[in-house]
């Protein structure tokens, strides 16, 4: 099949999965540590995966959004278990719990000192275990990400980033995602566009990043409502796969205002809402609010999408089922208020093209809704 190497190094193909115990093998891992949810261990997939090895750990305790308290768990049996490696396993909230455990497999508790808001950058090194990485969804991209969006005990979802902690292997085989559901295709699919749209239109000059964000958005664009369709459309969830993989590796130049907003917004204890959809329904608003700051972008956008990009995105967003908006998913104009001043807080706030004041945040929320 094929091997990438930008930024990490990528095993892409159908039926790459079956070559796990051998690049574990290369690794030196005899004992890894699988993180996982207990979603992904009903579908026999796990026990499929496990199988190829003689003596995996599972940790099945992801929760949707991951948090800190499910690191710490997981941490706690990759120690019982004298684990050596950690596999990520499922969708973006496994791989980046996965991540975030292992950065605790080289450095100290608590977790949050090592976020970026927190100047965690700096204070992670490289001695930590090795990590494979293997999506079996196509929308974050974190198996080629630096970066384990983690809630954390304060309340506040905070992004822990290090070049250090891109996965050694990103596994990517897109026989995983055949017979997806529509809807977590439809929401996965929408948060790999949003990566690509929003590192595209991010202003630090970077050209291979927008190049790559272009091959990835115009995958996603032909091929995510035949995915949504079709679960087995096996061209389709390639593309999607290749969609999810490109926005992450192209968003090392940076995200911005529709993940600022995203970020708070899944930190929301009693909604507990998919990053993907949150993404979805942000978009059109904050590519209105970005549009004369991203000056021919916005025309390079629309040749690809034949309609103004708003546009274009919110009907493809009734088109895949995604909700109508903020407050059909629960979000009250009090959760607004404190969500607007927490986006200023985030990581991605400052690579935005039009840097968001408050007001401006409240005012994307509400042309959300």
């Amino acid at each position: 099949m094929a091997r990438i190497t930008y930024l990490t190094r990528i095993e892409f193909g159908e039926g790459e999965v079956s070559r796990l115990r051998e690049f574990l093998d290369e690794l030196g891992i005899k004992r890894p540590l699988i993180c996982t949810d207990k979603g992904l261990i009903g579908t026999g997939l796990v026990a499929k995966i496990a199988a190829l090895l003689s003596d995996p750990v599972i940790f099945d305790g992801t929760p949707a959004n991951p948090t800190e308290a499910a690191v710490m768990k997981a941490l706690e049996m990759y120690r019982a278990h004298d684990c050596d490696g950690i596999v990520g396993l499922g969708g973006g909230s496994s791989i980046d719990l996965a991540k975030a455990v292992r950065v605790l497999t080289g450095h100290q508790p608590p977790l949050d000192q090592y976020a970026a808001v927190n100047g965690g950058v700096a204070k992670i090194h490289g001695n930590i275990a090795p990590m494979i990485a293997i999506p079996t969804t196509s929308g974050t991209g974190s198996e080629v990400g630096r970066a384990a969006v983690i809630n954390m005990d304060s309340g506040r979802k905070l992004g822990i980033l290090s070049p250090h902690n891109l996965p050694t292997i990103a596994l990517c085989d897109p026989e995983l995602t055949y017979g997806l559901p529509p809807g977590l295709t439809a929401a996965t699919g929408m948060d790999a566009l949003s990566h690509c749209l929003e590192t595209f239109m991010a202003p630090s000059f970077n050209p291979p990043a927008d190049a790559i964000a272009l091959h990835g958005l115009d995958a996603g664009l032909r091929s995510i409502e035949k995915a949504v369709a079709d679960g087995a459309d096996t061209e389709a969830r390639r593309d999607m796969m290749v969609c999810a993989l490109e926005g992450a590796m192209a968003f090392q130049k940076g995200l911005g205002a529709v993940h600022a907003l995203t970020h708070p917004l899944g930190a929301i204890h009693e909604l507990n809402l998919h990053h993907g959809t949150l993404n979805a329904v942000l978009t059109p608003a904050v590519l209105r609010f970005n549009r004369e700051s991203i000056g021919p972008k916005w025309d390079v956008l629309a040749d690809r999408m034949g309609a103004a990009p708003d546009r274009y995105i919110a009907d493809l967003n009734d088109r895949i089922g995604m909700p109508a908006g903020l407050a059909a998913m629960g979000v009250t104009p009090e959760m607004m208020e404190a969500v607007a001043g927490e986006a200023l807080k985030d990581h991605c706030h400052a690579t935005n093209p039009k840097i968001a004041t408050r007001e401006e945040y409240l005012a994307i929320m509400k042309d959300s809704a």
